[in-house]
Formats: structure tokens, C-alpha cells, sequence
């Protein structure tokens, strides 16, 4: 694997707010980056739901219908929850 480095330039109070944020869950900004750019590739999209304004409509319709690689070719089974079901009656 050969090493690439890229040069931003971002408003130093969001970066500040990022690092605060990185530090908290253990990554350094180098590694965040590098986790998004890893999960673009993974997903041919971007990792996230980009939308001019969030409304529950908009962002539940997204998950139903799925996003990025995987859109239009996921499906759940009818009998998905019966596994389940089964567990509540041995449970009881």
C-alpha cells in the first residue's frame, strides 16, 4: 500500500470541534478521515444521508428503501421476525 497525503483547508473552529470529538471516541483526525474515505469506497456512496433539510419522513424513507451499493437489492424476509417470535413463547 503506497501513501498518499492530502492537504485541506477547513474553518479551524469546526477542526477544533472534530478533534474534541475524534478524542473522545479514541481517533485521531488522520484515522476519522481515513475511516470516511474507507467507508465511501465500501458503500460507493457517501456514508451519511445528504439532505438539505432533515424531516423523519425523508430520513425513514431512506432507510427503507436502503442507500448507496446496496440500493434496490435488499430485501427482508416475510418470517424475518419469526426466529424471534419463537423466543417470546419459549420465554413465557
Amino acid at each position: 500500500m503506497s501513501i498518499a497525503n492530502i492537504n485541506i483547508r477547513t474553518d479551524s473552529d469546526i477542526k477544533s470541534q472534530a478533534q474534541q470529538i475524534f478524542e473522545t471516541l479514541g481517533l485521531d483526525m488522520t484515522t476519522a478521515i481515513n475511516l470516511f474515505l474507507r467507508q465511501t469506497v465500501r458503500e460507493r456512496d457517501l456514508p451519511f444521508i445528504l439532505s438539505t433539510r432533515s424531516t423523519p419522513e425523508k430520513t425513514s424513507k431512506a432507510l427503507a428503501y436502503g442507500r448507496g451499493s446496496m440500493k434496490g437489492r435488499m430485501w427482508i424476509a416475510d418470517d424475518f421476525d419469526a426466529p424471534l417470535d419463537d423466543f417470546e413463547e419459549y420465554m413465557q
